[in-house]
């Protein structure tokens, strides 16, 4: 909320002082820099431009920017011990007690779940600094979205994304979209080409699939004990 608060303050001010509304880049950037004026941290780095774009808040915190280089090369690898000895011994794999190395060592076997493709597209999506002092990917997961029902809000993964008015590619472009947020107006449909979804509880349009996650899609958190940097959970669902 804190985010989102010098977010709005931001875009007043800017509005004040132009006819023209300035890119939300540099609107979220210059409310990144706002807050971190305040709590003496060094601001996040912009990955993208859109109020919910990927940003690094991480790169300062000590240890984080190794961890996640060691992160991402056994995930370039699908190096199996690799990722293992980057996790906790009691890392959470999902919500209904599963925990541990060997169950993860399963999980990356299994085809079905497709872990490692998971794993690395959570790394091109930021790194949010967590409240317990540890790092949370993607980066969106740990913002406040509002009155948005997680189970139903998708991320639109990219920059002046169609939302369109059918179910076709040249169906009409009713607005377009950078890195905002959505809700599914039905069920997932992850088979079909678009999904129908709603955009700020009013305007109904269509998406392409390949542009929507999940808010409670895979995400990962991370700290440091004793020390040693590694995976406390791996989760995906609510």
């Amino acid at each position: 909320m804190k985010r989102l608060t010098a977010l709005a303050l931001v875009l007043a001010l800017v509005a004040c002082k132009q006819d023209q509304p300035a890119p939300s880049q540099k609107i979220a950037k210059a409310a990144d820099e706002l807050i971190a004026k305040a709590s003496g941290a060094p601001p996040a780095i912009m990955l993208g431009e859109g109020q919910f774009a990927p940003r690094d808040e991480c790169a300062e915190i000590p240890g984080a920017s190794e961890f996640r280089e060691q992160l991402a090369q056994v995930v370039s690898d699908r190096d199996v011990e690799g990722l293992v000895t980057l996790v906790a011994n009691d890392v959470r794999l999902n919500f209904g007690g599963g925990v541990g190395a060997n169950l993860l060592r399963t999980h990356l076997t299994q085809p079905d779940r497709n872990l490692w493709d998971e794993l690395e597209d959570m790394l091109t999506l930021g790194c949010a600094q967590n409240d317990q002092g540890g790092i949370t990917i993607p980066w969106y997961f740990d913002q406040d979205f509002g009155g948005i029902d997680p189970m139903k809000g998708m991320i639109v993964t990219g920059e002046n994304v169609p939302l369109r008015a059918d179910v076709t590619e040249d169906a009409e472009e009713l607005k377009t979209l950078s890195w905002d947020v959505v809700e599914l107006a039905g069920e997932y449909r992850p088979e079909q080409p678009f999904q129908k979804v709603i955009l700020n509880g009013k305007t109904e349009g269509y998406i392409a699939t390949d542009k929507l996650r999940s808010l409670t899609g895979y995400r990962l958190i991370a700290s440091s004990r004793n020390g040693k940097w590694s995976i406390t959970s791996l989760v995906a669902g609510e």
